[in-house]
């Protein structure tokens, strides 16, 4: 049975931050739905009513565009170690974009001033509802490693060839909805 909460609670938080994967979803009023995988320890928990994390360069950026258009946003974790468990946090986020003043203070209070190669943004959650359920289906995995793959990419491009992708790639989702990353 889903149980829900008001806010994250101090049981929530210590399960969220031995996560090693989280996935994100968002969608506008006509958009597809996105879901994505994240990890890299790129999220923090700011407080019992939000959460952020460190928004990678990638092949699209729907989560950006969809904070534009509509604001809902969804992250969703899994035991997929220890005892079964998920836990969903429902809200409104929206996107500090890298280069601003609020990128750059959320990065220094939050993330010790250190910047992942590829970073685009920091995605904040306001959430207005947190939701456990068993998660009794969810099988068991070991994790080995995260891969190296995205931060050697983004050092080989390099800062301009990066911000060219971001221009290329990360300008509108795949819907045609603007990103406001640029």
């Amino acid at each position: 049975m889903a149980t829900q909460f008001a806010r994250i609670e101090p049981q929530h938080r210590a399960f969220i931050e031995r996560q090693r994967i989280f996935f994100v979803a968002s969608a506008a009023a006509d958009s597809r739905v996105n879901l994505s995988p994240k990890g890299l320890d790129a999220l923090r928990v700011l407080d019992d009513r939000s959460v952020c994390y460190l928004d990678l360069t990638g092949s699209g950026s729907e989560t950006s565009a969809h904070l534009l258009a509509d604001g809902r946003l969804t992250i969703m974790f899994c035991a997929f170690e220890g005892p079964p468990n998920i836990l969903r946090l429902y809200g409104h986020g929206r996107s500090l974009v890298r280069g601003t003043s609020d990128y750059a203070e959320m990065l220094a209070a939050r993330y010790g001033g250190v910047e992942t190669p590829g970073a685009r943004a920091i995605i904040v959650l306001d959430c207005d509802l947190v939701q456990t359920s068993c998660g009794f289906a969810v099988p068991l995995f070991d994790y080995k490693d995260d891969r190296p793959t995205l931060v050697r990419w983004a050092e080989q491009k390099g800062e301009d060839g990066v911000a060219a992708y971001r221009r290329d790639k990360n300008a509108e989702s795949m819907d045609g909805l603007p990103t406001g990353l640029l």
